[in-house]
């Protein structure tokens, strides 16, 4: 094929909602460009997306594809996403890398939350869009009503580039206005038949030219100038116009298509080609340095590696994005993110799992090599003697979670590899071995993300895992000052065990003063400092010791195993089990032994007098607490505003977004595990949430006990 130079080159993102015809749309435009030969649908389970056994099995998309085109001289490189929020990652990972972002919108349903939701991820990266609005075949299809949703949700930024003259099942005519040109259709789309607009349509047609003359002409002073000048602009500087507008999000196109019909649809690539910028159109992106990194072909060849997949007889599959310079198969690269060098042997353009081998890739362009050595999803890739390293692609945090082992606890390390390699295929699922809850922790965007892994590792590698709800993880602290004492004493023959260790402990509170003197009951204790160590924890909070001993009452030697004993016992709190944080501990006094004394006699005395000053000192529990954004349809926040109080959520704030309510609140993460199940049933799959870690907070009373009660009850079974 043609190698294609930076200024012929655009890149795509076909984005939308579950259910908005994305894959569908991605056939119609691999056959309108003569790509494919006959369109493949979902239900026959052979369209060039959807080829993953998981997703013929499921009937929905969970990887992005990545396809080309060749199209009007042009190449575009179209990457078609998952809609099922559950698997925004690809989304996000697909607009880092293109330019444009097509998003589909179904005539039936309208804006969609998930439309909402990508919508937001465009503007957040300053992505260009333009809408298709799908299905205008089906029964519930509604023209005027989706564009005042899209307007209300979107601005007025929204411009009308076709309407239909029908919607429902009967469509088959559309007025373009921006060609001033009728398009009707046969039942089997393809073709269309091109006429004047007739009579009756002319008045609305004109007056939807004129605005997006205007929408246009705003992007540019020369063209502005023009139009107040003569009214009307030609093809070409509307064209320009409006590749301006896209560029600046100043305009949001919209374009009518039946997918499944091919209706529309190569008048909307040809708009693609025509209209929507190249690569080296776009603001640079910026690599690590902070340094713009151009397209430019004459450039030093940097790649980047945006996304991995394993594909049965080749195995790992590469798909990267050059990011400067020109790639030539055969070139032995630097990975500037892990070390080494690899060898692109092999250079491809995709269609799904169709692969095509080219020499030659030049800046902007995206491609995909096979059998490199030791490269993972977000490595970068340079050219002997440069230095540019990219990362830049930023991953929503995990909303649902699971713990997660093998039938056969020997296939334990079997899974922590096959995990590994589904993260470089998806980042957003996160493997976590969680040494605090000894569990294998598996993070995801929802229950639907965690199920399709699920049946990926026990279809695909055979492997059968158990999903569990996976621990809390509490902290335990104290609320006010304890004293206790334990000696250590053990005779067996020879020499023995013995040590005793007089403490005090309190809450820890950063740049509080020591007290000279503690008093409890009738007995005072005064306290004379002569050493302090400050013990940063790495789960949270801090633990201070203060030898406070006088008279040589204990060895300075045997203070590092107190302090052992001490951390012993924070590491596995005295309540729960769970980690202990924020206490000041002093050792006022003691007792040793010339012979029998030594290091763990001292620890466990440490241990034990730390437990029992701990359960004196009033004890709490802490619980995580993560602050929850729920966007929701106005018709059930109430069901939604029920369920979160149901939850111990504390309402922080409520708002109105573009039709959307957004409900702020704080929540225990332990009444988190399955929300996004709840809130999907609740609202039909209509709303979205994400959480984020807090702080902790003290559990409730009745909570506290019911998790006192239940770790006695387990350690009195163990």
């Amino acid at each position: 094929m043609k190698v294609y130079q930076t200024n012929e080159i655009k890149n795509i993102s076909l984005l939308g909602s579950k259910g908005s015809g994305k894959t569908t749309l991605a056939e119609a435009m691999l056959y309108e460009c003569g790509v494919i030969k006959r369109r493949g649908t979902i239900d026959g389970k052979n369209t060039v997306s959807d080829y993953f056994p998981v997703e013929k099995e499921y009937g929905y998309s969970v990887f992005s594809t990545v396809f080309y085109a060749e199209f009007l001289n042009k190449k575009l490189n179209v990457i078609d996403c998952p809609g099922a929020d559950d698997f925004v990652g690809n989304a996000i990972t697909a607009l880092n890398v293109t330019d444009t972002g097509v998003i589909v919108v179904n005539a039936q349903y309208g804006v969609e939350v998930g439309t909402q939701n990508i919508f937001r991820t465009t503007a957040a990266l300053k992505k260009p869009v333009i809408f298709a609005m799908n299905q205008l075949d089906g029964e519930k299809a509604d023209f005027d009503n989706v564009i005042e949703q899209m307007r209300e949700h979107f601005g007025s930024k929204v411009v009308t580039i076709q309407y239909p003259l029908t919607c429902g099942p009967g469509f088959n005519a559309m007025i373009d206005v921006l060609l001033m040109k009728k398009y009707s259709w046969g039942p089997d789309g393809g073709v269309p038949t091109i006429e004047d607009i007739p009579d009756s349509e002319k008045e609305k047609a004109q007056e939807l030219h004129q605005a997006l003359v205007e929408a246009a002409a705003e992007n540019d002073e020369t063209l502005m100038e023009k139009f107040f000048d003569q009214g009307h602009l030609t093809e070409d500087e509307m064209r320009e116009g409006i590749r301006k507008g896209l560029i600046d999000r100043s305009i949001y196109p919209v374009f009518c298509v039946s997918a499944a019909k091919d209706m529309g649809v190569r008048r909307m690539m040809e708009f693609l080609g025509n209209v929507v910028p190249f690569v080296n159109d776009m603001p640079a992106p910026v690599d690590t340095a902070g340094d713009e990194v151009k397209p430019d072909s004459n450039g030093p060849l940097s790649i980047f590696i945006f996304k991995t997949t394993v594909e049965p007889h080749i195995g790992e599959v590469q798909y990267f994005k050059v990011m400067s310079g020109t790639l030539t198969a055969g070139l032995d690269l630097d990975n500037v993110t892990r070390g080494g060098k690899e060898r692109l042997a092999q250079l491809f353009c995709v269609c799904g799992q169709i692969r095509t081998q080219v020499d030659k890739l030049c800046a902007g362009d995206i491609g995909a090599t096979v059998k490199l050595k030791d490269v993972r999803t977000g490595n970068t890739l340079d050219e002997k003697g440069v230095d540019i390293a990219f990362d830049y692609i930023r991953y929503p945090e995990p909303k649902y979670i699971r713990a997660v082992r093998p039938v056969t606890e020997s296939d334990a390390e079997k899974l922590a590899g096959i995990l590994t390699r589904m993260h470089e295929e998806d980042p957003t699922w996160v493997i976590e071995q969680s040494k605090e809850l000894k569990q294998l922790l598996l993070k995801g965007q929802g229950e639907f993300h965690l199920r399709t892994l699920k049946w990926r590792v026990e279809n695909n590698d055979k492997l059968p895992i158990i999903f569990e709800e996976p621990k809390i993880p509490y902290r335990e602290t104290i609320t006010k000052a304890a004293r206790a004492d334990y000696r250590h004493k053990k005779q067996s023959g020879g020499a023995g065990q013995f040590g005793e260790v007089h403490l005090i402990v309190e809450p820890y509170v950063e740049g509080s003063p020591v007290p000279d003197t503690y008093r409890f009951g009738n007995q005072e204790y005064k306290m004379s400092v002569r050493d302090t160590q400050e013990i940063p924890l790495q789960w949270g909070g801090k633990l201070v010791v203060h030898n406070c001993i006088v008279g040589g009452a204990i060895d300075t030697r045997f203070i590092p195993a107190i302090v052992k004993g001490l951390m012993d016992r924070m590491e596995q709190g005295p309540l729960t089990g769970s980690y202990a944080r924020d206490v000041r501990v002093c050792i006022y006094d003691g007792k040793m032994h010339p012979v029998d004394s030594n290091e763990i006699s001292f620890r466990l005395a440490a241990r034990n007098a730390f437990s029992e000053a701990f359960r004196n000192a009033n004890p709490k529990v802490l619980e995580p607490i993560y602050d929850v954004e729920v966007m929701v349809p106005g018709d059930v926040m109430g069901d939604v505003m029920s369920d979160l109080q149901g939850r111990r959520a504390i309402i922080m704030g409520m708002s109105s977004d573009n039709g959307f309510e957004k409900i702020q609140a704080k929540v225990p993460l332990k009444e988190m595990s399955s929300y996004s199940t709840a809130l999907s049933s609740i609202t039909g799959g209509r709303s979205s949430f994400t959480m984020k870690f807090a702080g902790y907070e003290l559990t409730p009373g009745d909570v506290q006990e019911k998790l006192l009660k239940e770790y006695a009850e387990k350690n009195a079974d163990e």
